[in-house]
Order: structure tokens, then sequence, then C-alpha cells
């Protein structure tokens, strides 16, 4: 079995709800996954836009998830819980922010990319950025999956 990842608030390839962009709730979508490898010790997520006008923009970063989970919650805080860590967005927050593209810029495409890892922890801080704990999570990809959500600023 591969690593799979869905959301119950939209299917992959379908508009992400209002609720989860950022001028509307700005909330997490809930996150499930299954067919993780044996030996997984944690997961690493990352949320990203590469439809941007600047290029690819990155919305979350998510690592030390640990390996029983099976699933992130809607509006996972950033609080620290379980070893759960959040790194700085290119928005410059350290959490979560949802779709926001620019009026007219058409249909953004935004992934939701999950990799368990063969480590119980990253050794990175918040400040590192999606990009920089992306990075070092890939030195340890067991299994990856990836989520398509769209959103279009009306």
């Amino acid at each position: 079995m591969s690593l799979n990842l869905v959301s119950p608030a939209f299917a992959n390839g379908e508009r992400i709800p209002q609720r989860y962009a950022r001028l509307g709730e700005n909330l997490l979508p809930p996150l499930r996954w299954n067919g993780a490898p044996a030996d997984v010790q944690s997961y690493a997520l990352m949320i990203e836009d590469p439809d941007a006008p600047s290029g690819t923009f990155r919305h979350c970063g998510i690592f030390n998830i640990p390996s029983g989970w099976d699933g992130l919650p809607e509006s996972t805080d950033t609080a620290s819980r379980d070893g759960l860590r959040f790194v700085e967005n290119d928005f410059g927050n350290i959490r979560y922010d949802g779709p926001q593209p620019p009026r007219g810029h058409g249909v953004h495409h935004y992934y939701f990319r999950l990799a368990a890892l063969d480590v119980a922890s990253l050794p990175v801080t918040g400040s590192a950025g999606v990009e920089g704990m992306w990075r070092e999570a890939r030195k340890h990809f067991l299994a990856q999956a990836s989520l398509v959500g769209t959103f279009e600023a009306q």
C-alpha cells in the first residue's frame, strides 16, 4: 500500500471551500492519511501554490507530526503539542495561511504534500521557512503523498 492523503473538506482537484481561505475563516482543512510505511518515525506537511505571480508561494509547513497520527483536525493551531511544530510561511507567519490569490489571476492550485520520514524530529527552527524545512525533510523521505485543491478569488 502507498501513502495516501485526503481531506473530508474537498476532493482531489476540487475547489477548497471559502472557510479555509485567508479571507474566509483561514482554517487549516482537516487532513487524513493512510498507507504509511511500517517504519515511519514522523511526518512533515507542506502546502504551496505554484501559480502565484512571483513564483511558488508556500502557505504552511508543519513537521515533527507524530508517527501514530493518521491526520490533522480542522484548524490545527500553532501551539506545540506532542512535538508538532510549524515553520514560517511566505506571509511571514508561523502558522497556516489559506489561499489568497490576486483577483483576476485565475484558478490557483494548492498542493498539500505529506512526507513519511525515517526520523522522529527534524533539526530545524520555526524561522527556517517552509522551503528550508522541506529541504531537510527530503533527506529522510520514506514515502510521499499529494492532494491538490483549487481556489480563485471572487
